[in-house]
Protein backbone atom coordinates (compact mmCIF):
# COMPACT_ATOMS: atom_id res chain seq x y z
CA UNK A 1 0.00 0.00 0.00
CA UNK A 2 1.33 3.44 -0.99
CA UNK A 3 2.24 5.65 1.97
CA UNK A 4 0.33 8.93 2.10
CA UNK A 5 3.44 11.03 1.55
CA UNK A 6 4.35 8.99 -1.55
CA UNK A 7 1.21 10.05 -3.42
CA UNK A 8 1.64 12.56 -6.21
CA UNK A 9 0.56 16.14 -5.60
CA UNK A 10 -2.32 15.68 -8.06
CA UNK A 11 -3.51 12.49 -6.36
CA UNK A 12 -3.39 14.12 -2.93
CA UNK A 13 -5.24 17.18 -4.19
CA UNK A 14 -8.06 15.02 -5.54
CA UNK A 15 -8.20 13.00 -2.31
CA UNK A 16 -8.44 16.20 -0.26
CA UNK A 17 -11.24 17.48 -2.50
CA UNK A 18 -13.16 14.21 -2.05
CA UNK A 19 -12.63 14.21 1.71
CA UNK A 20 -10.65 10.97 1.62
CA UNK A 21 -7.65 12.55 3.36
CA UNK A 22 -7.04 15.65 5.42
CA UNK A 23 -4.26 18.18 5.02
CA UNK A 24 -3.25 17.65 8.64
CA UNK A 25 -2.65 13.94 8.01
CA UNK A 26 -0.64 14.66 4.85
CA UNK A 27 1.41 17.27 6.70
CA UNK A 28 2.15 14.90 9.58
CA UNK A 29 3.18 12.22 7.07
CA UNK A 30 5.67 14.62 5.46
CA UNK A 31 7.05 15.73 8.82
CA UNK A 32 7.49 12.09 9.87
CA UNK A 33 9.23 11.24 6.60
CA UNK A 34 11.48 14.28 7.00
CA UNK A 35 12.47 13.03 10.45
CA UNK A 36 13.06 9.50 9.16
CA UNK A 37 15.29 10.80 6.35
CA UNK A 38 16.97 13.59 8.32
CA UNK A 39 20.38 12.19 7.40
CA UNK A 40 19.77 13.06 3.75
CA UNK A 41 20.03 16.73 4.71
CA UNK A 42 17.14 17.96 2.54
CA UNK A 43 15.89 20.56 5.04
CA UNK A 44 17.75 23.49 6.55
CA UNK A 45 14.66 24.51 8.53
CA UNK A 46 11.35 22.80 9.30
CA UNK A 47 8.48 25.01 10.46
CA UNK A 48 6.40 22.22 11.99
CA UNK A 49 4.22 24.53 14.09
CA UNK A 50 3.47 26.84 11.17
CA UNK A 51 2.78 23.92 8.83
CA UNK A 52 0.33 22.34 11.29
CA UNK A 53 -1.46 25.65 11.69
CA UNK A 54 -1.77 26.11 7.92
CA UNK A 55 -2.95 22.50 7.48
CA UNK A 56 -5.64 22.90 10.15
CA UNK A 57 -6.92 26.03 8.41
CA UNK A 58 -7.03 24.17 5.09
CA UNK A 59 -9.04 21.35 6.69
CA UNK A 60 -11.58 23.85 8.04
CA UNK A 61 -11.98 25.39 4.57
CA UNK A 62 -12.42 21.99 2.99
CA UNK A 63 -15.07 20.91 5.48
CA UNK A 64 -16.92 24.16 4.89
CA UNK A 65 -16.86 23.65 1.11
CA UNK A 66 -14.60 26.66 0.67
CA UNK A 67 -11.47 24.99 -0.73
CA UNK A 68 -9.31 27.61 -2.46
CA UNK A 69 -8.15 25.42 -5.33
CA UNK A 70 -6.05 22.36 -6.18
CA UNK A 71 -3.11 23.36 -3.95
CA UNK A 72 -5.20 24.08 -0.86
CA UNK A 73 -3.88 21.90 1.95
CA UNK A 74 -1.00 20.40 -0.06
CA UNK A 75 2.33 20.37 1.88
CA UNK A 76 5.19 21.91 -0.12
CA UNK A 77 8.71 23.10 0.67
CA UNK A 78 10.93 25.92 -0.56
CA UNK A 79 14.56 26.17 -1.59
CA UNK A 80 16.15 28.47 0.97
CA UNK A 81 16.57 31.24 -1.60
CA UNK A 82 12.97 32.48 -1.33
CA UNK A 83 12.21 35.18 1.22
CA UNK A 84 9.57 33.75 3.56
CA UNK A 85 8.12 36.12 6.13
CA UNK A 86 9.11 35.26 9.69
CA UNK A 87 11.45 32.41 8.71
CA UNK A 88 15.20 32.34 8.33
CA UNK A 89 16.34 32.65 4.72
CA UNK A 90 20.03 31.74 4.55
CA UNK A 91 20.66 30.99 0.86
CA UNK A 92 22.90 28.20 2.18
CA UNK A 93 25.44 30.79 3.42
CA UNK A 94 26.98 31.76 6.75
CA UNK A 95 26.67 35.40 5.78
CA UNK A 96 22.86 35.07 6.08
CA UNK A 97 22.64 32.36 8.73
CA UNK A 98 20.63 34.55 11.14
CA UNK A 99 18.67 36.59 8.59
CA UNK A 100 14.89 36.45 9.06
CA UNK A 101 12.93 37.55 6.00
CA UNK A 102 10.59 40.50 6.60
CA UNK A 103 8.21 39.65 3.72
CA UNK A 104 7.26 36.88 1.29
CA UNK A 105 8.63 36.49 -2.21
CA UNK A 106 5.87 36.81 -4.80
CA UNK A 107 5.89 33.06 -5.54
CA UNK A 108 5.67 32.26 -1.82
CA UNK A 109 2.74 34.65 -1.45
CA UNK A 110 1.00 33.00 -4.43
CA UNK A 111 1.43 29.57 -2.87
CA UNK A 112 0.08 30.77 0.47
CA UNK A 113 -2.85 32.50 -1.22
CA UNK A 114 -3.61 29.18 -2.92
CA UNK A 115 -3.71 27.48 0.50
CA UNK A 116 -0.49 25.48 0.17
CA UNK A 117 1.16 24.36 3.41
CA UNK A 118 4.78 25.52 3.67
CA UNK A 119 6.77 22.84 5.49
CA UNK A 120 10.14 24.60 5.60
CA UNK A 121 13.30 25.66 3.77
CA UNK A 122 15.48 23.34 1.73
CA UNK A 123 19.22 22.89 1.34
CA UNK A 124 21.09 24.44 -1.58
CA UNK A 125 24.56 25.29 -2.80
CA UNK A 126 25.58 28.61 -1.28
CA UNK A 127 23.94 31.44 -3.22
CA UNK A 128 22.91 28.79 -5.80
CA UNK A 129 26.52 28.43 -6.93
CA UNK A 130 27.12 24.73 -7.48
CA UNK A 131 26.13 21.56 -9.28
CA UNK A 132 26.24 19.09 -6.40
CA UNK A 133 24.81 20.73 -3.24
CA UNK A 134 28.22 20.20 -1.63
CA UNK A 135 28.78 23.95 -1.40
CA UNK A 136 26.06 24.50 1.19
CA UNK A 137 27.62 26.11 4.27
CA UNK A 138 25.56 23.81 6.51
CA UNK A 139 26.58 20.51 4.96
CA UNK A 140 25.65 18.65 1.77
CA UNK A 141 22.33 17.08 0.93
CA UNK A 142 22.58 13.43 -0.17
CA UNK A 143 20.95 11.50 -2.96
CA UNK A 144 18.06 9.35 -1.65
CA UNK A 145 18.84 6.60 -4.17
CA UNK A 146 22.37 6.29 -2.74
CA UNK A 147 23.46 8.57 0.14
CA UNK A 148 27.10 8.31 -0.97
CA UNK A 149 26.17 10.25 -4.14
CA UNK A 150 25.39 13.91 -4.75
CA UNK A 151 21.79 14.95 -5.41
CA UNK A 152 22.85 17.62 -7.91
CA UNK A 153 22.63 21.33 -7.39
CA UNK A 154 22.04 23.98 -6.66
CA UNK A 155 18.44 22.99 -5.81
CA UNK A 156 19.60 19.67 -4.36
CA UNK A 157 17.52 19.86 -1.20
CA UNK A 158 14.38 20.46 -3.26
CA UNK A 159 14.99 17.36 -5.38
CA UNK A 160 15.83 15.24 -2.32
CA UNK A 161 12.68 16.32 -0.45
CA UNK A 162 10.43 15.45 -3.38
CA UNK A 163 12.16 12.17 -4.24
CA UNK A 164 12.18 11.02 -0.60
CA UNK A 165 8.56 11.99 0.05
CA UNK A 166 9.15 14.64 2.70
CA UNK A 167 7.32 17.18 0.50
CA UNK A 168 4.72 16.70 -2.22
CA UNK A 169 6.54 19.26 -4.37
CA UNK A 170 9.12 22.01 -4.00
CA UNK A 171 10.24 25.23 -5.59
CA UNK A 172 13.78 25.71 -6.86
CA UNK A 173 15.68 28.18 -8.99
CA UNK A 174 17.56 27.50 -12.21
CA UNK A 175 20.47 29.70 -13.30
CA UNK A 176 22.37 27.15 -15.40
CA UNK A 177 20.51 23.90 -14.72
CA UNK A 178 19.91 24.10 -10.98
CA UNK A 179 16.36 22.72 -11.21
CA UNK A 180 16.77 20.29 -14.09
CA UNK A 181 20.08 18.71 -13.09
CA UNK A 182 19.13 17.72 -9.50
CA UNK A 183 15.73 16.55 -10.78
CA UNK A 184 17.54 14.25 -13.21
CA UNK A 185 19.99 12.91 -10.63
CA UNK A 186 17.22 12.23 -8.08
CA UNK A 187 14.67 10.73 -10.47
CA UNK A 188 12.01 13.47 -10.30
CA UNK A 189 10.62 16.15 -12.64
CA UNK A 190 11.95 19.70 -12.84
CA UNK A 191 10.90 22.64 -15.01
CA UNK A 192 12.84 25.80 -15.78
CA UNK A 193 10.23 28.19 -17.24
CA UNK A 194 10.82 30.86 -19.86
CA UNK A 195 12.77 33.79 -18.44
CA UNK A 196 10.20 36.27 -17.19
CA UNK A 197 7.29 33.84 -16.81
CA UNK A 198 7.67 33.53 -13.02
CA UNK A 199 8.40 36.47 -10.73
CA UNK A 200 11.85 36.79 -9.16
CA UNK A 201 10.70 39.39 -6.62
CA UNK A 202 11.89 38.28 -3.19
CA UNK A 203 14.27 35.68 -4.63
CA UNK A 204 17.89 36.21 -3.60
CA UNK A 205 19.80 36.99 -6.78
CA UNK A 206 22.75 35.04 -8.17
CA UNK A 207 22.84 36.08 -11.86
CA UNK A 208 19.88 38.30 -12.63
CA UNK A 209 19.70 37.75 -16.40
CA UNK A 210 19.77 33.95 -15.95
CA UNK A 211 17.89 33.12 -12.72
CA UNK A 212 14.39 31.67 -13.05
CA UNK A 213 12.02 30.08 -10.53
CA UNK A 214 10.41 26.72 -11.22
CA UNK A 215 8.81 23.58 -9.74
CA UNK A 216 10.33 20.23 -8.79
CA UNK A 217 7.69 17.51 -8.57
CA UNK A 218 7.07 13.77 -8.66
CA UNK A 219 5.54 13.78 -12.13
CA UNK A 220 4.73 16.04 -15.07
CA UNK A 221 1.07 16.58 -14.11
CA UNK A 222 2.19 17.92 -10.73
CA UNK A 223 4.71 20.15 -12.47
CA UNK A 224 2.10 21.71 -14.75
CA UNK A 225 -0.28 22.28 -11.83
CA UNK A 226 2.34 24.01 -9.70
CA UNK A 227 3.51 26.18 -12.60
CA UNK A 228 -0.06 27.41 -13.12
CA UNK A 229 -0.08 28.72 -9.55
CA UNK A 230 3.26 30.54 -9.49
CA UNK A 231 3.39 31.91 -13.06
CA UNK A 232 2.10 35.28 -14.20
CA UNK A 233 3.12 38.90 -14.49
CA UNK A 234 4.31 40.68 -11.37
CA UNK A 235 4.68 44.49 -11.46
CA UNK A 236 7.14 44.26 -8.56
CA UNK A 237 9.64 42.46 -10.84
CA UNK A 238 10.94 44.51 -13.78
CA UNK A 239 11.98 41.31 -15.58
CA UNK A 240 8.51 39.74 -15.28
CA UNK A 241 6.91 39.58 -18.73
CA UNK A 242 3.29 40.74 -19.26
CA UNK A 243 2.62 37.72 -21.47
CA UNK A 244 -0.46 35.52 -21.27
CA UNK A 245 1.10 32.13 -22.02
CA UNK A 246 -0.85 28.99 -22.83
CA UNK A 247 -2.03 26.90 -19.88
CA UNK A 248 0.36 24.12 -18.91
CA UNK A 249 -2.48 21.93 -17.66
CA UNK A 250 -4.92 22.19 -20.56
CA UNK A 251 -4.23 19.66 -23.31
CA UNK A 252 -1.80 17.80 -21.06
CA UNK A 253 -2.99 14.41 -22.30
CA UNK A 254 -3.05 15.33 -26.00
CA UNK A 255 0.07 13.32 -26.92
CA UNK A 256 2.87 14.06 -29.37
CA UNK A 257 1.54 12.77 -32.68
CA UNK A 258 2.67 15.18 -35.40
CA UNK A 259 5.14 17.07 -33.21
CA UNK A 260 8.64 17.52 -34.62
CA UNK A 261 11.30 16.66 -32.05
CA UNK A 262 14.83 17.82 -32.81
CA UNK A 263 17.91 15.94 -31.69
CA UNK A 264 20.95 18.28 -31.44
CA UNK A 265 23.98 16.41 -32.73
CA UNK A 266 26.28 18.43 -30.45
CA UNK A 267 24.58 16.94 -27.37
CA UNK A 268 25.53 13.37 -28.29
CA UNK A 269 29.32 13.55 -28.30
CA UNK A 270 32.29 11.84 -26.67
CA UNK A 271 32.22 12.17 -22.89
CA UNK A 272 28.56 11.37 -22.35
CA UNK A 273 28.06 8.29 -20.17
CA UNK A 274 27.10 5.31 -22.41
CA UNK A 275 24.18 4.39 -20.15
CA UNK A 276 22.84 7.95 -20.31
CA UNK A 277 23.13 7.95 -24.09
CA UNK A 278 21.35 4.61 -24.41
CA UNK A 279 18.50 5.67 -22.10
CA UNK A 280 17.94 8.93 -23.98
CA UNK A 281 18.08 7.20 -27.37
CA UNK A 282 15.45 4.74 -26.15
CA UNK A 283 13.28 7.67 -25.06
CA UNK A 284 13.63 9.20 -28.53
CA UNK A 285 12.57 5.87 -30.03
CA UNK A 286 9.53 5.89 -27.71
CA UNK A 287 8.57 9.31 -29.04
CA UNK A 288 8.91 8.07 -32.60
CA UNK A 289 6.61 5.18 -31.71
CA UNK A 290 4.06 7.66 -30.35
CA UNK A 291 3.90 9.45 -33.70
CA UNK A 292 6.43 12.25 -33.26
CA UNK A 293 8.70 13.13 -36.17
CA UNK A 294 12.38 12.94 -35.19
CA UNK A 295 14.75 15.31 -36.99
CA UNK A 296 18.43 16.13 -36.51
CA UNK A 297 19.28 19.74 -35.69
CA UNK A 298 22.48 21.60 -34.91
CA UNK A 299 23.46 23.99 -32.13
CA UNK A 300 26.93 24.85 -33.43
CA UNK A 301 27.98 27.18 -30.62
CA UNK A 302 27.35 24.60 -27.88
CA UNK A 303 31.08 24.20 -27.30
CA UNK A 304 31.25 27.82 -26.11
CA UNK A 305 28.24 27.60 -23.78
CA UNK A 306 30.07 26.71 -20.55
CA UNK A 307 32.70 29.44 -20.96
CA UNK A 308 30.05 32.00 -21.91
CA UNK A 309 27.86 31.05 -18.98
CA UNK A 310 30.65 31.22 -16.39
CA UNK A 311 31.76 34.64 -17.60
CA UNK A 312 28.27 36.16 -17.54
CA UNK A 313 27.09 34.41 -14.38
CA UNK A 314 30.17 35.26 -12.32
CA UNK A 315 30.13 38.88 -13.49
CA UNK A 316 26.52 39.27 -12.38
CA UNK A 317 27.23 37.42 -9.13
CA UNK A 318 30.11 39.78 -8.34
CA UNK A 319 27.73 42.72 -8.72
CA UNK A 320 24.79 41.15 -6.85
CA UNK A 321 26.84 39.95 -3.89
CA UNK A 322 28.46 43.34 -3.30
CA UNK A 323 25.48 44.15 -1.04
CA UNK A 324 26.66 41.64 1.59
CA UNK A 325 29.07 44.01 3.29
CA UNK A 326 28.20 43.67 6.98
CA UNK A 327 26.53 47.07 7.07
CA UNK A 328 22.82 46.67 6.25
CA UNK A 329 21.92 43.05 7.08
CA UNK A 330 23.43 39.64 7.56
CA UNK A 331 26.71 38.70 9.19
CA UNK A 332 28.97 41.45 10.54
CA UNK A 333 32.53 40.93 11.77
CA UNK A 334 33.98 44.22 12.99
CA UNK A 335 37.36 44.06 14.76
CA UNK A 336 37.23 47.86 15.20
CA UNK A 337 40.03 48.67 12.76
CA UNK A 338 37.98 50.60 10.22
CA UNK A 339 35.39 49.97 7.54
CA UNK A 340 37.79 48.30 5.08
CA UNK A 341 38.82 45.70 7.62
CA UNK A 342 35.18 45.14 8.58
CA UNK A 343 34.35 44.42 4.92
CA UNK A 344 37.28 42.02 4.62
CA UNK A 345 36.51 40.12 7.81
CA UNK A 346 32.77 39.89 7.13
CA UNK A 347 33.11 38.62 3.56
CA UNK A 348 36.06 36.33 4.33
CA UNK A 349 34.14 34.55 7.11
CA UNK A 350 30.69 34.78 5.57
CA UNK A 351 31.36 33.40 2.08
CA UNK A 352 32.49 29.88 1.25
CA UNK A 353 35.29 28.99 -1.21
CA UNK A 354 33.06 28.50 -4.28
CA UNK A 355 31.32 31.84 -3.80
CA UNK A 356 34.68 33.56 -3.33
CA UNK A 357 36.01 31.88 -6.48
CA UNK A 358 33.11 33.19 -8.53
CA UNK A 359 33.24 36.70 -7.05
CA UNK A 360 36.94 36.93 -7.89
CA UNK A 361 36.41 35.67 -11.43
CA UNK A 362 33.43 37.95 -11.97
CA UNK A 363 35.22 41.01 -10.64
CA UNK A 364 38.16 40.24 -12.92
CA UNK A 365 36.09 39.97 -16.10
CA UNK A 366 34.35 43.27 -15.30
CA UNK A 367 37.55 45.16 -14.52
CA UNK A 368 39.06 47.87 -16.70
CA UNK A 369 40.99 46.41 -19.62
CA UNK A 370 39.24 43.03 -19.45
CA UNK A 371 35.54 43.93 -19.81
CA UNK A 372 35.67 44.02 -23.61
CA UNK A 373 37.89 40.95 -23.87
CA UNK A 374 35.72 38.75 -21.66
CA UNK A 375 32.31 40.00 -20.55
CA UNK A 376 31.45 41.93 -23.69
CA UNK A 377 32.59 39.05 -25.91
CA UNK A 378 30.60 36.57 -23.82
CA UNK A 379 27.45 38.60 -24.38
CA UNK A 380 28.06 38.47 -28.14
CA UNK A 381 28.47 34.69 -28.01
CA UNK A 382 25.28 34.52 -25.95
CA UNK A 383 23.49 36.12 -28.90
CA UNK A 384 24.92 33.46 -31.22
CA UNK A 385 23.71 30.71 -28.89
CA UNK A 386 20.25 32.27 -28.81
CA UNK A 387 20.24 32.35 -32.62
CA UNK A 388 21.27 28.68 -32.72
CA UNK A 389 18.15 27.78 -30.74
CA UNK A 390 15.96 29.99 -32.93
CA UNK A 391 17.26 28.21 -36.04
CA UNK A 392 16.70 24.81 -34.45
CA UNK A 393 13.12 25.70 -33.50
CA UNK A 394 12.47 26.68 -37.12
CA UNK A 395 12.91 22.97 -37.89
CA UNK A 396 11.50 21.38 -34.73
CA UNK A 397 8.81 22.09 -32.14
CA UNK A 398 10.95 20.83 -29.24
CA UNK A 399 14.47 19.51 -28.72
CA UNK A 400 15.26 16.21 -26.96
CA UNK A 401 18.58 15.84 -25.11
CA UNK A 402 20.15 14.32 -22.01
CA UNK A 403 19.83 16.48 -18.89
CA UNK A 404 23.16 15.49 -17.34
CA UNK A 405 26.09 13.79 -19.11
CA UNK A 406 26.39 11.27 -16.23
CA UNK A 407 24.27 9.86 -13.41
CA UNK A 408 24.96 11.16 -9.89
CA UNK A 409 28.63 11.04 -8.94
CA UNK A 410 30.18 10.31 -5.55
CA UNK A 411 30.23 12.94 -2.82
CA UNK A 412 33.60 14.67 -2.89
CA UNK A 413 34.61 13.27 -6.28
CA UNK A 414 34.80 16.66 -8.03
CA UNK A 415 35.38 19.15 -5.23
CA UNK A 416 39.07 19.44 -6.03
CA UNK A 417 38.40 20.00 -9.74
CA UNK A 418 35.99 22.92 -10.30
CA UNK A 419 36.19 22.56 -14.09
CA UNK A 420 34.86 18.99 -13.95
CA UNK A 421 32.07 20.22 -11.68
CA UNK A 422 31.19 23.01 -14.13
CA UNK A 423 31.08 20.57 -17.05
CA UNK A 424 28.18 18.77 -15.35
CA UNK A 425 26.03 21.64 -16.67
CA UNK A 426 27.08 21.29 -20.32
CA UNK A 427 23.57 20.34 -21.52
CA UNK A 428 21.64 22.79 -19.34
CA UNK A 429 23.35 26.20 -19.48
CA UNK A 430 22.36 26.97 -23.08
CA UNK A 431 18.70 27.03 -22.05
CA UNK A 432 19.38 29.82 -19.54
CA UNK A 433 21.57 31.80 -21.91
CA UNK A 434 18.76 31.74 -24.48
CA UNK A 435 16.00 32.37 -21.93
CA UNK A 436 13.93 29.40 -23.13
CA UNK A 437 12.07 26.79 -21.04
CA UNK A 438 13.41 23.32 -20.27
CA UNK A 439 11.87 20.24 -18.66
CA UNK A 440 13.73 17.28 -17.12
CA UNK A 441 11.96 13.99 -16.42
CA UNK A 442 13.14 10.46 -15.57
CA UNK A 443 13.92 8.17 -18.52
CA UNK A 444 15.50 5.17 -16.86
CA UNK A 445 18.16 3.96 -14.45
CA UNK A 446 21.82 3.08 -14.78
CA UNK A 447 23.02 -0.42 -13.92
CA UNK A 448 23.98 0.82 -10.44
CA UNK A 449 20.40 1.94 -9.79
CA UNK A 450 20.92 5.69 -10.22
CA UNK A 451 18.30 7.72 -12.15
CA UNK A 452 18.86 9.15 -15.63
CA UNK A 453 17.13 12.32 -16.85
CA UNK A 454 15.68 13.27 -20.23
CA UNK A 455 15.58 16.97 -21.15
CA UNK A 456 13.02 18.64 -23.40
CA UNK A 457 13.73 22.20 -24.58
CA UNK A 458 11.23 24.50 -26.28
CA UNK A 459 10.96 28.03 -27.67
CA UNK A 460 9.91 30.85 -25.36
CA UNK A 461 6.45 30.43 -23.76
CA UNK A 462 6.13 26.78 -24.88
CA UNK A 463 5.70 25.27 -21.40
CA UNK A 464 2.33 23.81 -22.44
CA UNK A 465 3.97 21.89 -25.28
CA UNK A 466 6.83 20.78 -23.02
CA UNK A 467 4.52 19.40 -20.34
CA UNK A 468 2.31 17.76 -22.98
CA UNK A 469 5.33 16.01 -24.51
CA UNK A 470 6.71 15.10 -21.11
CA UNK A 471 3.40 13.63 -20.05
CA UNK A 472 3.17 11.58 -23.26
CA UNK A 473 6.49 9.89 -22.50
CA UNK A 474 5.69 9.53 -18.81
CA UNK A 475 2.53 7.55 -19.58
CA UNK A 476 4.61 4.92 -21.40
CA UNK A 477 6.89 4.07 -18.47
CA UNK A 478 6.84 3.82 -14.70
CA UNK A 479 10.06 5.78 -14.09
CA UNK A 480 8.22 8.66 -12.38
CA UNK A 481 6.32 6.27 -10.12
CA UNK A 482 9.42 4.60 -8.73
CA UNK A 483 10.55 5.69 -5.28
CA UNK A 484 14.02 5.43 -3.73
CA UNK A 485 14.71 2.83 -1.03
CA UNK A 486 15.12 5.59 1.58
CA UNK A 487 18.20 3.92 3.03
CA UNK A 488 19.21 6.06 5.99
CA UNK A 489 22.79 7.33 5.77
Amino acid sequence: MTALCDLSLTALSRALARGEHESSAATEACLARAADTKGLGAYLLIDAEGARRQAAAADLRCRAGQRLGPLDGVPLALKDIFLTAGLKTTCGSRILEDFVAPYDATVVRRLKDAGAVVLGKLSMDEFAMGSSNEHCAFGPAKNPWDPTRVPGGSSGGSAVAVASGSAFAALGTDTGGSIRQPAALCGVVGLKPTYGRVSRYGVIAFASSLDQVGPITKDVSDCALLLETIAGHDPKDSTSAPVLAASATEGLEAGVKGLKLGVPKEYFVAGIDPEVRTAVERAIATYAGLGADIVEVSLPHTEYAIATYYLIATAEASSNLARYDGVRFGLRRDPGRGVRDMYLQTRARGFGPEVKRRIVLGTYVLSAGYYEAYYDRAQKVRTLIRRDFAAAFAKADLLVTPTSPTPAFRLGARLADPLQMYLADIFTVGCNLAGIPGLSLPCGFANDGMPIGLQLLGPAWSEATLTRAGRAYEREHDWSRRRPPLARP
